[in-house]
């Protein structure tokens, strides 16, 4: 098939275009190098490894805004399966600057939804996330609560990210019935790896453990966190763009399965790392939630979604990758 990935060039969309190539796809790529969150440059050089890795003309990246209808219309005239992974991602962001929230999130998926009625194409999966299900455990008893599952109507998401995703997933509802668009709708769980963003925790908790800078640790380190690691959440993606059916309307979980402390991840980042960190200890943070935690039910019996990498193993991996980067 002709696959069009959004976000091409970003942490989950380079190691799924990786991926689709190595099943026998085409892939159209799209990216606007947005520098929100992080230098453009760290994406442009992701493209510049795409190019030079894929580039056998079965891959091509295009520079664009998905909010542009004039770029996206073409691109999605050509795919088979739309498969919509940019967004501007990030909690803490989205407090600073929810406007550019909607805009992306929102704006760009309905640019994108739209073109696939003028075009008629009928397969879609939607880049979601785990920040739609809110606050859980606000008692404080963790341990007590349930693997998140996707009958919960998360109508209280605790960000304006968690709200821009619920939105887009209510979107994509929508277009299903009005006009039979098959839709996967693919909730992440706190997905880590080579090439993280380096905004998010564990890259930033890498850097500093590894340069000796202090640890910030919002909180006293017992919200817990389902890590799920990048290639687990390529497959499901992956498995979601093959087998989608149009007029289905699906959401499914991604997510590692297993809660840990963030006391925990610190702990097991040491180890990593092979130091000691220094911790900072700063209190919680607004928009932040006390635990994730995926049931993963529905996208094992549909997508043979099984995640395979424990946190140690993943860590290893990205710390790998960070030294052999810098």
């Amino acid at each position: 098939m002709k696959i069009l990935v959004t976000g091409a060039a970003g942490f989950i969309g380079s190691h799924t275009c990786e991926r689709l190539l190595a099943g026998g796809h085409q892939v159209v790529g799209v990216d606007a190098f947005s520098d929100f969150l992080y230098p453009a440059d760290i994406k442009r050089s992701v493209a510049a490894h795409l190019k030079n890795t894929l580039g056998d003309g079965s891959f091509r990246l295009v520079e664009g805004d998905i909010c542009d209808a004039d770029i996206v219309g073409p691109l999605v005239a050509e795919a088979d399966v739309i498969c919509h992974l940019a967004a501007l991602a990030g909690v803490r962001p989205s407090l600073r600057d929810p406007r550019a929230y909607i805009r992306t999130n929102l704006d760009g998926t309905t640019v994108l939804l739209q073109a696939c009625v003028d075009h008629d194409k009928k397969r879609f999966v939607f880049a979601s996330s785990s920040s739609v299900y809110g606050v859980k455990g606000a008692d404080g008893n963790l341990d007590d609560v349930g693997a998140f599952r996707e009958d919960d109507p998360c109508l209280r998401p605790a960000s304006p990210y968690g709200a821009t995703k619920r939105c887009g997933e209510l979107l994509c509802s929508t277009y299903r019935d009005l006009y039979g668009i098959g839709i996967s709708a693919l909730r992440f769980f706190t997905v880590y790896g080579p090439r993280q963003r380096p905004d998010m925790a564990i890259h930033k908790f890498v850097k500093w453990v590894d340069e000796g800078t202090p640890i910030t640790m919002f909180g006293d380190g017992s919200s817990r966190r389902d890590y799920t690691f990048v290639d687990d959440i390529v497959s499901g993606v992956v498995a979601s763009i093959e087998r989608i059916e149009p007029g289905a309307y699906n959401i499914y979980n991604l997510g590692g399965t297993h809660t840990h402390t963030l006391k925990g991840l610190i702990n097991a980042v040491e180890s990593a790392v092979g130091k000691q960190a220094q911790i900072e200890q700063l209190p919680d943070q607004p928009g932040d939630v006390p635990i994730t935690f995926a049931d993963i039910t529905n996208a094992r019996r549909d997508l043979g979604y099984e995640p395979t990498t424990h946190l140690e193993a993943g860590l290893e991996a990205f710390v790998r990758w960070y030294r052999e980067a810098r």
